[in-house]
């Protein structure tokens, strides 16, 4: 059965938001025709339909979108996709989403979160306004779009042209003071759907986190209207997992020790919530690291495990480095990899730096690398070609390489990768 169901107004739209889904590790499939929607609900984790009603009038995007969530039957997650930018038929097509949701679950508390914030791609919400690279609506191009301009700026206004429910807005301090103060505000309001303010990921991550809390808490049904990234966060933090079971186990290897990798391996922690073990410089232990590596697998179910490099004291204090310290740290990386792969079975293996690479390479016994995509600038992604782990997923990347999200972009494409290993590239219908 679907994990999630997303129903989306156009093709572009559908595919990359499906591709969101993707890198969580779920097999994410666009279909549009009801016929196919039948076929592929019970076979996919992300089923996105596409309705192809933005340029409808809203009387026949409901009907449409009624019937595609009619055909495609329950999902723990209902997802409706709108545009960046809020054109179409989005209060219409939400109603349609919650009149089918609520006839299915009438005792049901169905609530809706309406964040269309893509921070990624310049969407941002604040004030209940939402805006394009810091610009109202109404001062875009969009509110002079042919087929659907825009004529609000405030996205309740939006949806409220449309929509039958009742509105609220959530504003940004309140999200900026994380998932308590979220949470508390959401139960305290009494809107059946409410807009959230959000201009960068953790934000998408913290009313995501807060909403996951109030529908085990609260037995609360939620519905997500966003353009992409938030339904991803929800699913994230309800715990939605492939059909075939949990997230596949990554193991990362970090060298560097550089502010900028700092704050690539902090993201990954925010967005994947990888566990971090640290490597003592002065005296490197792998036991140690294996211990808690081995912790956070069996006492915390973490799926991302890695292990950095501590920040060396004397170095950071302008004492010259000991000449053999960079030497025993490898050997340590090295050996922590070894030991960690056969012990935790990992689906994938990350490494950052150049020569941690080469020393986890030759510590696992493979002959070389089989290249098979650039995730990024200078972050390859492939397997272990030779030796006892022929085949296993890999992905290194330049230890000064990559934005803040760099970590957790390769990271996300292992784990996406693990998947499509696992579970196969057949989607037939015969």
């Amino acid at each position: 059965m679907a994990q999630v169901l997303v129903i989306a107004d156009d093709l572009t739209g559908s595919n990359a938001t499906g591709a969101l889904y993707a890198r969580l590790g779920l097999r994410a499939v666009t279909v549009g025709a009801l016929t196919q929607v039948e076929r592929y609900a019970d076979r996919v984790d992300v089923l996105v339909i596409n309705t192809a009603s933005r340029h409808w009038s809203p009387d026949r995007a409901h009907a449409a979108v009624r019937a595609a969530a009619e055909t495609a039957g329950d999902a723990p997650l209902i997802v409706k996709r709108v545009d960046t930018t809020l054109r179409g038929n989005p209060g219409s097509e939400l109603d349609a989403v919650v009149d089918v949701l609520a006839a299915r679950e009438p005792a049901a508390r169905i609530r809706t979160l309406a964040v269309p914030a893509f921070p990624d791609a310049g969407r941002s919400t604040v004030g209940g306004l939402h805006l394009v690279d810091g610009v109202p609506l109404t001062r875009t191009a969009v509110a002079r779009d042919p087929f659907d301009p825009v004529r609000h700026s405030r996205v309740a206004a939006v949806l409220g042209a449309q929509s039958r429910r009742s509105t609220g807005e959530l504003a940004l301090d309140v999200v900026e003071r994380g998932p308590d103060a979220v949470a508390a505000a959401l139960r305290a309001s009494q809107a059946e759907t409410v807009v959230c303010d959000a201009t960068e990921n953790a934000h998408l991550r913290t009313v995501a986190a807060a909403a996951a809390r109030l529908a085990v808490e609260d037995r609360i049904r939620w519905v997500a209207l966003d353009s992409g990234p938030f339904g991803a966060a929800l699913a994230g933090e309800l715990g939605l997992r492939p059909e075939g079971g949990a997230p596949a186990r990554l193991l990362a290897v970090v060298g560097s020790v550089t502010d900028r990798t700092r704050t690539q391996l902090a993201r990954t922690e925010t967005a994947l919530g990888a566990r971090w073990a640290e490597l003592d410089p002065a005296a490197p232990d792998p036991g140690a690291v294996l211990a808690e590596l081995r912790a956070a697998a069996a006492g915390e179910g973490a799926t991302v495990l890695g292990v950095r490099v501590a920040p060396d004291p004397l170095t950071t204090a302008g004492t010259a480095p000991d000449p053999g310290a960079a030497e025993r740290i490898l050997h340590a990386l090295a050996e922590i990899a070894r030991r960690a792969v056969v012990e935790l079975c990992p689906g994938g293996l990350y490494a950052s730096g150049g020569d941690v690479a080469t020393a986890v390479t030759s510590a696992l016994g493979a002959d070389g690398f089989a290249i098979e995509t650039e995730v990024l600038p200078l972050a390859i992604a492939g397997h272990l070609v030779g030796g006892p782990h022929d085949g296993l997923l890999f992905a290194t990347k330049g230890g000064l390489i990559g934005g803040p999200d760099a970590a957790r972009d390769c990271l996300e494409h292992l784990r996406a990768a693990c998947t499509r290993h696992t579970l196969g590239p057949t989607l037939s219908t015969t």
